[in-house]
């Protein structure tokens, strides 16, 4: 093994002859490493560090990110400059001499930077990957090529919008390179042109493919015309195949720009665009088996893997030009995503915006709420959840039109009109700040979402001390005031202060189940998970079912005022229903609660202590948060130990958790008949309280079975499946 260097400017490896032991004129010494490095690998395990007196754990995480390809950029570039590489004739213009081969090419670098901008959107920097592309970076040396040019164009303009939908969105915390654009040629206002050049494009090549297409005689009059290429059998496909890439790309820059406007007003136009880029999608891999056929033919056995439709390497492209550019372009090399890889990803991307588009803008904060959870269960990428999140809060306010105190009274069936000064109370502004942030985290990735709420609900428990505090005063004092505003307003106040511990009990349980969706919880931890389940259920049942109250009060109220006015049955059915589906859930937290506390204490399940951390341990790891919200209010372990301590088997016939879970699941079916995704999910509750029962049942007659917990029907509620040893 060759002694090795490494040179602080290039960031790279080099050889020494062995017979030198320094150099000359850098002051650097040469040592043979092989030796140590071969007793490391003896030596060490995985995980394991060489520990010295002048090396810390952060100078040998820095020694690790050397020659990492994810945190060293490196300058090794094949072109010093991108000048230079044009001058090399890397980026020709035109592509080719021969006409054929110049369409080709052109497909396969429309092609390619589709993949590019796919994967940039996974997450891989900007500078790498669309601007690895000669013609994007210098699109005014294919100002002769107006299918290249004005399509080279586009791609700018579609992604300076991304980047700005990002940005506003400030959803780039997860992943910083998204928005870094490393001072490349990025903010060119001529870029907007684009899309005008491309139609201009696109009408010259349909009238092409209608000149292909037309009779003998028709084709006279079409003289004219030059075809793309010189094989005339070829030229209607040709056409086919840049046809429905550019469709894809102005439709694709046309929806990004339509959900960008303001109150949701271009959603509507953006749909049809939507559409479009789907069945332009579905034209473009129709287009794959004309264009690889003669790959095939020549044996090409890594086409799937291809960055092209072809299956040819397409021209231009460099990721280590933009290297002296940025130096601090991270990572030294990406692996870009298959050509069949990126046009999946775009389907998900566009049937992910489309379900945006078709949301109602509702504003009604429960149904918003269960959308935003829904929409998350796709798994959306960064670029589709940016999109939503600008349409649900646009200064300050829902989709830009109603404040969150409006959204408030409107939940409670309560009328803020006329009074308008509790739009400046201190604390409904506060609360409006809450409910942005809320809405805002909603829409993040799963793990980033989970923890920012962990850390949200102290500052809604503070928040919701300080209100009840001051209410509780207002209140004291109103009572010599004569004022009927004041009184109104005070009473409004206390209304939105009840309604604020639903909210807080709403983000506690969303926490607690994103634990499962990131897999946290073991097997031996269930118990104490489904407890704390259980608890946050209860409170949300107990709170939303005195908003139903306030609610019917309200509207009694209003209707002997007005004998003309009715009742919101609507609304007061869908919150009633919400509560009958919460008391289904809290009632399977607690039967599985106790289930497994049954098991555990009769050795037939795991406990959770184990030789690292105790019992007590885990429960603070995975509910700190929680219990610093006062969630519950007093001792949360010792209240679960107490609880769960005296379960026996012999006791679980008689409880009828499951039984009532299961009766409920099926007097609300009926209630959710229209909405699928409910009734879907008030499907897997009761199939998990059928199977739960048997499972029971089951364990109670035999205690040598074995017992395991499965997720099948429902992703938060366990079923327990029962298997003889």
């Amino acid at each position: 093994m060759q002694p090795l260097k490494l040179d602080e400017e290039s960031s790279s490896i080099q050889h020494k002859p062995q017979n030198c032991a320094i150099s000359s004129g850098d002051n650097s010494v040469w040592a043979d490493v092989s030796p140590l490095l071969s007793a490391a690998c003896t030596d060490l395990h995985e995980g394991e560090l060489i520990n010295g007196d002048n090396f810390n754990l952060f100078a040998a995480m820095s020694a690790l990110e050397i020659m990492d390809p994810k945190m060293d950029s490196g300058m090794v570039s094949t072109f010093y400059s991108i000048d230079e590489a044009v001058e090399n004739g890397f980026a020709p213009v035109p592509v080719s001499a021969d006409s054929t081969v110049d369409v080709q090419s052109t497909i396969d670098i429309m092609d390619h930077l589709l993949v590019c901008e796919a994967t940039w959107h996974m997450g891989h920097s900007l500078a790498q990957t669309v601007f690895s592309c000669i013609y994007v970076l210098r699109p005014e040396m294919t100002s002769s090529q107006a299918l290249l040019h004005s399509y080279c164009r586009v791609i700018r303009a579609t992604c300076r919008a991304v980047v700005s939908v990002v940005s506003d969105a400030r959803t780039n915390e997860e992943e910083d390179l998204f928005t870094m654009t490393y001072g490349l040629p990025f903010n060119e206002d001529e870029d907007a042109k684009g899309l005008l050049l491309l139609n201009a494009v696109e009408e010259t090549i349909c009238r092409q493919l209608r000149a292909c297409k037309a009779t003998s005689s028709k084709k006279r009059l079409m003289e004219d015309l030059e075809p793309l290429q010189t094989n005339p059998q070829l030229e209607e496909s040709f056409c086919k195949a840049l046809l429905c890439r550019i469709r894809f790309r102005k439709h694709f820059l046309h929806a990004l720009n339509c959900m960008r406007r303001p109150q949701g007003r271009g959603l509507e136009l953006a749909r049809k665009h939507i559409a479009y880029c789907i069945s332009e999608l579905d034209s473009v891999l129709e287009s794959a088996e004309f264009l690889r056929s003669d790959v095939v033919e020549n044996g090409n056995t890594e086409i799937e893997e291809s960055t092209t439709a072809s299956g040819r390497s397409p021209i231009g492209f460099d990721p280590t030009l933009n290297k002296r550019l940025s130096a601090p372009t991270p990572p030294r090399a990406i692996k870009l995503l298959s050509w069949k890889k990126a046009i999946d990803y775009y389907v998900k991307l566009l049937h992910n915006l489309d379900q945006i588009c078709v949301f109602p803008l509702e504003p009604d904060l429960d149904a918003v709420l269960q959308f935003v959870i829904r929409f998350q269960k796709s798994r959306p990428d960064l670029v589709a959840r940016a999109h939503l999140q600008l349409l649900l809060v646009q200064d300050g306010k829902l989709y830009g039109c109603d404040t969150f105190l409006t959204i408030c009274a409107r939940a409670l069936a309560l009328d803020v009109t006329k009074h308008h000064g509790l739009h400046n109370n201190e604390y409904i502004l506060q609360l409006n700040q809450l409910m942005i942030n809320l809405l805002k985290i909603l829409c993040a990735n799963t793990p980033w979402q989970r923890r920012k709420l962990g850390k949200i609900l102290n500052d809604w428990s503070v928040f919701n001390v300080q209100m009840g505090i001051s209410v509780a005063h207002m209140m004291q004092q109103d009572t010599s005031r004569t004022s009927k505003n004041g009184d109104k307003s005070l009473l409004i106040l206390n209304h939105i202060y009840g309604w604020l511990e639903e909210q807080i009990n709403w983000v506690a349980l969303r926490f607690l189940m994103l634990g499962f969706d990131l897999d946290l919880y073991s097997l031996s931890e269930y118990c104490m998970v489904y407890w704390y389940m259980y608890i946050i259920l209860w409170k949300l049942a107990e709170k939303a079912r005195f908003r139903v109250l306030i609610i019917v009060n309200t509207e009694e109220r209003k209707a002997k005022r007005n004998k003309e006015y009715s009742r919101d049955m609507v609304r007061e059915d869908r919150i009633s229903l919400w509560v009958l589906f919460l008391q289904c859930q809290t009632c399977l937290a607690q039967g599985l609660t106790v289930m497994i506390a049954a098991l555990r204490n009769e050795g037939m399940c795991l406990k959770s202590e184990g030789p690292f951390n105790t019992e007590n341990e885990k429960f603070v790891q995975h509910f700190e948060l929680l219990q610093k919200a006062s969630l519950p209010e007093y001792d949360a372990y010792e209240s679960f130990s107490e609880s769960t301590s005296h379960a026996r088997l012999d006791y679980l016939p008689v409880y009828e958790y499951f039984h009532d879970a299961q009766k409920i699941a099926k007097d609300i079916k009926v209630g959710y008949a229209n909405d699928p995704d409910k009734l879907a999910e008030v499907r897997g509750l009761e199939q998990v309280a059928e199977r739960n029962i048997v499972a029971v049942n089951l364990f109670c007659q035999d205690r040598s079975l074995k017992v395991s917990f499965e997720f099948t029907h429902h992703p938060y509620f366990a079923t327990a499946v029962v298997r003889r040893s």
